[in-house]
């Protein structure tokens, strides 16, 4: 099957996995409004369809700390039990609905707590409402398994905070740990504690690099912090000189030799800018080259994007085919912070019999 003949609705069918989603990034539009609307929050607009194309304009400034101010909206109707929860239960339905079968979600607490809830009654009242929609997925014979990523905001200084729930609530759907926020001016190891107290304690993590900064925030992510996934990571191409020769650098060459996924969101990156078009996104390079790219979201209600939708940009504009989206997927699967046995049963059980029958 060419790439070109790949039907949207096959695509759509297909079981995928996404390691790179963050809660308050992928709200449905008209969960915004309602639950604006009940705690007095003022949003851009009220009707569902015209906050879904603000916040797609709005991101597409190809600036990263704009693209984080749109936030604001989703993260204020975060803030009590009844907002986590219904969020947190929708996030896992549409996930469903879009053929995930592994999802790692990614938030964090400490911007969740305006409401008056503890840092442990937010990961609680999350976890929650994810288990009500897996029970739910489960139900409508769409299971879903979702994990969770907890994140510490590179910029403040609560991120062993973070990093202590991480490591208490492991046992309870908490799967490992990152940093979020603003990259550039903010590097990982201003927090190298808490991700030595994070190996110390056997939980696994991912570090956002080489995004909005570059080779030196994964050099540092790898290297000095100890990460096991680079979210993004686009701009290790720095150390390739000649994509289409394929010389690598010994940064580039570690990442690759080493296993270490690459979070790629394509849609994302174009907004950010750290690409300049789906077509020349590094990550079609990186995985001719054998790096172990895996392909996300970021923030689905934000980039206005589904796991459906960048598979159907990849193969329409960067010449991909199903092979190519089945690999992306088992790299993800791969690279889970789940145990093996769990990843290689997703793997052999339902990703590769539905491509073989897709092909």
């Amino acid at each position: 099957m060419t790439a070109t003949r790949v039907d949207i609705d096959v695509i759509r069918r297909l079981p995928k996995a996404v390691l790179h989603d963050h809660l308050d990034g992928g709200l449905r539009p008209a969960t915004v409004v309602e639950l604006a609307a009940a705690v007095g929050h003022t949003l851009p607009t009220t009707d569902p369809d015209e906050l879904a194309a603000w916040y797609y304009e709005a991101a597409n400034s190809g600036d990263l700390v704009r693209y984080i101010a749109t936030f604001e909206h989703t993260l204020a109707v975060m803030q009590n039990r009844e907002g986590l929860l219904r969020v947190a239960e929708e996030y896992v339905l549409d996930l469903a609905a879009d053929g995930v079968v592994y999802a790692e979600v990614r938030y964090a607490p400490e911007l969740n707590t305006k409401g008056g809830l503890s840092l442990s009654e937010v990961v609680e009242t999350v976890q929650e409402g994810l288990a009500a929609g897996m029970a739910k997925a489960a139900a409508a014979g769409t299971p879903v398994r979702v994990g969770t990523l907890l994140c510490g905001m590179r910029m403040f200084d609560r991120v062993r905070e973070a990093a202590d729930l991480a490591v208490a609530y492991r046992d309870a759907g908490v799967v490992g740990f990152d940093i979020a926020g603003a990259e550039d001016g903010f590097p990982p190891a201003d927090h190298l504690a808490a991700f030595e107290h994070l190996r110390r304690e056997n939980v696994p993590f991912t570090i956002h690099a080489g995004e909005a900064h570059g080779l030196p925030s994964i050099h540092q992510a790898l290297q000095v912090c100890g990460a096991q996934r680079i979210g993004h990571g686009v701009r290790i191409t720095e150390d390739i000189p000649d994509l289409a020769a394929g010389k690598l650098g010994r940064l580039a060459g570690w990442v690759r030799d080493r296993r270490i996924a690459l979070e790629m969101c394509p849609t994302s990156n174009l907004q950010t800018g750290c690409a300049t078009s789906i077509a020349e996104h590094p990550i079609t390079a990186l995985k001719d080259l054998g790096f172990r790219v895996t392909l996300n979201t970021d923030n689905r209600l934000v980039s206005g994007t589904t796991m459906t939708r960048e598979m159907s940009l990849l193969v329409e504009e960067a010449g991909w085919g199903i092979e190519d989206l089945r690999t992306v997927t088992v790299n993800a699967l791969k690279s889970a912070f789940i145990p093996f046995d769990e990843r290689n049963a997703l793997i052999e059980d339902v990703v590769l019999p539905a491509y073989a029958a897709a092909l």
